[in-house]
């Protein structure tokens, strides 16, 4: 067991701050939390995560080489964190331009296997259709890094809040954080 106390990590990808991706987080956040396990959220909106250019010096280096963007700050809480959340609204049949910077960027963390072994879950929302196909690569991220996977989300909902009428979704909110605690209970043993 690790001498610093296990977390989890909620990254909304949504350009909306408040947006129903960060609803969907926030809420298996709320569950986690409620049980004593520290949580953490982060909004990509606001932040600055350039794409990855191909240059494969993060071979050499072991991390990306792009610097002045918020890649690195976000990046660092990824690996500390035992559990990660990740949405993205779904812009045309996949996840968003942020999202996908961040996750191309973590190639520079795969050499190395420095997710390998952690948990996830992964959520999409749209407002009608795509969210299985943005659910599809963020699975692929996650399976690529050798994360375990604990579930996923399908959201629907185009206007900030419309998520909440979503009876599947909120109702799938605590049944994952539920495995998320459950988890957290088994590394104690």
């Amino acid at each position: 067991m690790k001498d610093t106390p296990m977390k989890v990590l909620g990254i909304s990808g949504s350009m909306r701050r408040e947006g129903n991706t960060a609803i969907l987080v926030h809420e298996i956040l709320g569950h986690v939390a409620q049980k004593g396990v520290p949580t953490e959220f982060i909004s990509l909106s606001g932040k600055e995560i350039k794409p990855c250019i191909g240059c494969e010096k993060c071979k050499e280096e072991k991390c990306c080489v792009i610097k002045n963007d918020d890649w690195h700050e976000i990046i660092e809480k990824v690996v500390a964190a035992d559990v990660l959340v990740i949405g993205s609204p779904t812009y045309y049949f996949d996840v968003c331009g942020q999202v996908k910077n961040l996750i191309d960027r973590t190639y520079s963390l795969w050499h190395d296997r420095k997710l390998a072994g952690k948990k996830a879950v992964a959520i999409s929302v749209c407002a009608d259709k795509g969210g299985t196909r943005a659910l599809e690569t963020l699975e692929a991220f996650l399976s690529t890094h050798e994360y375990g996977y604990i579930g996923h989300i399908i959201g629907r909902g185009f206007n900030p809040g419309d998520v909440r009428e979503d009876s599947i979704a909120m109702g799938s909110t605590k049944p994952i954080a539920d495995r998320i605690v459950s988890y957290f209970g088994t590394l104690d043993d």
